[in-house]
């Protein structure tokens, strides 16, 4: 019981961060561009606009997959409440792999949704 309670709890840690730091990114993003925190890629960083519009877009993904990923999360690790050890820890290092793989894979969407709206300088596109 004991190493299913530390597992439910590190599993809920990533949707708990994602949901937080999505909130924080959609309402206060970094009010500078900077290399220490915040989304930072190359074409994020360009200017201000892309900037603020790369945590909106990303802070909305991260905000929605976070409480979709609850959820799903408790669902995934109450089957597995009484289970054995090995049991217990497969079930949750795959929900671990899978948090990772929504939080990496955010950056795909968010970079096609900023190549959409600017151009590769960081002007917004006519007409976006």
């Amino acid at each position: 019981m004991g190493f299913w309670v530390f597992m439910l709890i590190s599993d809920l840690l990533m949707p708990v961060v994602m949901i937080g730091f999505g909130r924080v990114f959609l309402k206060h993003p970094p009010k500078e561009i900077n290399g220490i925190y915040g989304y930072r890629t190359a074409m994020s960083m360009k200017n201000k606009e892309t900037w603020e519009f790369a945590h909106k877009y990303c802070g909305k993904l991260w905000y929605i997959c976070g409480l979709a990923l609850l959820p799903v999360t408790i669902a995934a690790m109450l089957p597995v409440l009484g289970k054995s050890e090995d049991a217990v820890g497969t079930v949750g290092g795959i929900l671990c792999v899978i948090q990772t793989i929504l939080l990496i894979g955010s950056i795909f969407p968010t970079e096609r949704a900023l190549r959409r709206t600017f151009d590769k300088q960081g002007n917004r596109k006519t007409g976006v």
